[in-house]
């Protein structure tokens, strides 16, 4: 059985510019937690102010249950 967990992400809440250093940082936080990256997808992400939304990312991560 393996558990997932989707991680939405934009860019306010990495602060700054999404990049690869940035992902990877997150990525590799949540593999200390014995998650593995899934599938990560290009998501336009409602704002919390105002109509439109703004680009992001969801990523989905996996492990099993008995991590």
């Amino acid at each position: 059985m393996f558990t997932y967990k989707v991680v939405e992400v934009r860019e306010k809440m990495i602060g700054g510019k999404m990049s690869g250093d940035k992902l990877e940082k997150l990525l590799n936080e949540h593999a200390r937690e014995g998650w593995q990256l899934k599938a990560i997808t290009s998501v336009e992400v409602k704002g919390r102010v105002g109509p439109g939304g703004v680009d992001g990312l969801l990523v989905t991560l996996e492990r099993s249950d008995g991590h």
